[in-house]
């Protein structure tokens, strides 16, 4: 990890007197307010994504590059087919609270996920898991057990799946794999609030609006050991004050530069800057249920306003080469990542083709209304959005505009409740760096409807049928030619507007050292000492 800046090489590193990290110092980092509980299968934000994945571990997690690494998993063994999995667990794992983790301890906490009785957010993952199309009734037991899940012993889960998935050692890096104690079955709403997990780090309090305290767990045997004492998340509700926090030293970690420093920061001398290619896919969602934009209607005014939109101009001039124009739906750190995909050059800027596009569309049905972007104000994403809308109007000549919600939890609410009523900006940072994590939970029929990622309520049987082949193919290479043939279907669809990847710009205070940034392009917060 390379640290740019200047005056950043002699920065102190530590508070003790002999010149050392200290093990105890407490870590401060941004956050915004979480849009749920901290529970695993509900976890559908990166606000608590940041926060649950370091109360909890997984049965594997994965090291900066995306190479699995097994946690709380000894082994993952599928069948030929991939069809069924036997997964051994390590010896002596533990909850905090000293609640002993076996397998029995997983069957239960991926049946309550998976179990719609249970209104879990994640539920959709478990969806190649036999059994799981059985506790689809909100209204049935909510005890009810994924019949694919068995039980052999303390240590040993076999995993039977609806279908094979060849993905599936990588899917359960996902956080709604993670294990749930016995309390949490309880209450889960107030578990939420005060969770016991079994990752590196333990919670200590929620303030919301302004903190989230997590210490270093004593009893963590796992593969990220604190190299600190604790993690404290500040919430900001404007990325500026937590940038001027970090050049007061008031701030450890800053994992978004704010666009008013994005030109200056490298250079400022108050912190140190991280600059790196990121995972995240940024885009456009425009819901299905929207008006105009359902069938063929649709898929020309989607085509439209993809090439209504100039990325290269906008990377450039309004996030100041903070990203990168996508060519593709994964991201370029993904297997099968493609930059030759768009034949039709639907992700190409023509103002002229996207007139044309949107007048056969008003053949079939003349347009009304505006199109409204919705965004949090709590984010840097006004400006871009200003600029994407000022873009339409030009190209298109239609009334395109910028629609605030105040922070990133009552977007993310109205989104999930399906009543945001607008296009909305959209992205995917998968769980698990697998070309499966950024196609099927975003596109996926079975992650509509408030079952997953698919905040759009994409549905397309061509879709479907290719990453179900993609997943029986057991050979990755074979695999990423299929995923690529689903992405021709997406680039057809535009379920969502591909527009960048987001680069990792990021900064620290002067005081902090052994800052590394994992593959989801956040810092490995466990790492970080001073």
């Amino acid at each position: 990890m390379a640290l740019s800046g200047c005056g950043t090489s002699a920065a102190p590193t530590s508070s003790t007197a002999d010149g050392t990290a200290d093990s105890t110092a407490v870590i401060t980092a941004n956050n915004t307010e979480p849009g749920a509980g901290l529970i695993p299968g509900s976890t559908a934000d990166t606000a608590g994504w940041k926060v649950v994945t370091l109360l909890f571990d997984g049965l594997v997690t994965f090291s900066n590059t995306g190479d699995l690494v097994m946690a709380d998993a000894k082994s993952i063994t599928p069948s030929k087919d991939a069809s069924v999995y036997t997964i051994t667990l390590k010896p002596n794992l533990q909850f905090s609270n000293g609640e002993k983790i076996t397998a029995s301890t997983y069957a239960k906490a991926w049946s309550f996920s998976a179990n719609a009785a249970n209104g879990q957010t994640g539920a959709a993952i478990f969806s190649t898991i036999k059994g799981y199309d059985d506790l689809q009734d909100k209204n049935s037991d909510k005890d009810a057990q994924l019949s694919g899940l068995k039980v052999i012993n303390d240590t040993t889960l076999q995993v039977t799946l609806a279908a094979p998935d060849s993905s599936f050692a990588y899917k359960v890096g996902d956080v709604a794999f993670m294990p749930l104690p016995s309390v949490a079955y309880k209450d889960i709403t107030a578990f939420g609030r005060n969770p016991i997990g079994n990752g590196p780090y333990t919670f200590e309090s929620w303030t919301h609006n302004e903190e989230i305290k997590l210490k270093a767990n004593s009893k963590y045997a796992g593969p990220r050991k604190p190299a600190n004492g604790g993690i404290t998340f500040k919430i900001y509700s404007d990325l500026d004050a937590a940038y001027a926090d970090a050049e007061a030293g008031n701030l450890d970690l800053l994992d978004q530069v704010p666009t008013s420093a994005l030109s200056t920061y490298k250079n400022d001398p108050d912190i140190k800057a991280i600059d790196k290619v990121g995972p995240g896919f940024k885009s456009l969602t425009i819901p299905q249920s929207l008006k105009h934009f359902s069938g063929e209607e649709g898929r020309l005014r989607r085509k439209a306003i993809s090439m209504a939109i100039n990325r290269d101009q906008l990377t450039r001039k309004i996030l100041l080469g903070s990203a990168t124009p996508a060519t593709d739906f994964t991201a370029p750190q993904i297997a099968g990542y493609s930059d030759t995909l768009d034949s039709d050059k639907v992700l190409v800027y023509n103002a002229t083709e996207a007139k044309k596009l949107w007048e056969q569309a008003n053949e079939i049905s003349a347009w009304s209304g505006d199109f409204e972007i919705s965004y949090a104000g709590d984010t840097t994403d006004k400006d871009w959005v200003d600029a994407v809308a000022n873009s339409l109007k030009n190209a298109l000549g239609i009334n395109a505009k910028s629609v605030p919600f105040p922070t990133s939890k009552e977007l993310s609410t109205a989104i999930l409740n399906r009543t945001v009523g607008t296009a909305f900006k959209s992205g995917m940072q998968s769980d698990y760096p697998h070309p499966e994590g950024y196609l099927v939970q975003a596109y996926g029929s079975d992650f509509a409807d408030g079952k997953g990622l698919n905040n759009g309520d994409y549905k397309s049987d061509e879709f479907d049928s290719l990453i179900s082949q993609a997943a029986t193919q057991t050979d990755l290479s074979e695999a990423e030619k299929t995923y690529q043939k689903a992405e021709k279907v997406l680039l057809k669809d535009l379920p969502v507007i591909p527009l960048w990847y987001a680069n990792v710009n990021a900064a620290t205070s002067k005081e902090v050292s052994n800052v590394e940034i994992n593959y989801m392009g956040f810092p490995q917060y466990y790492k970080v000492t001073k």
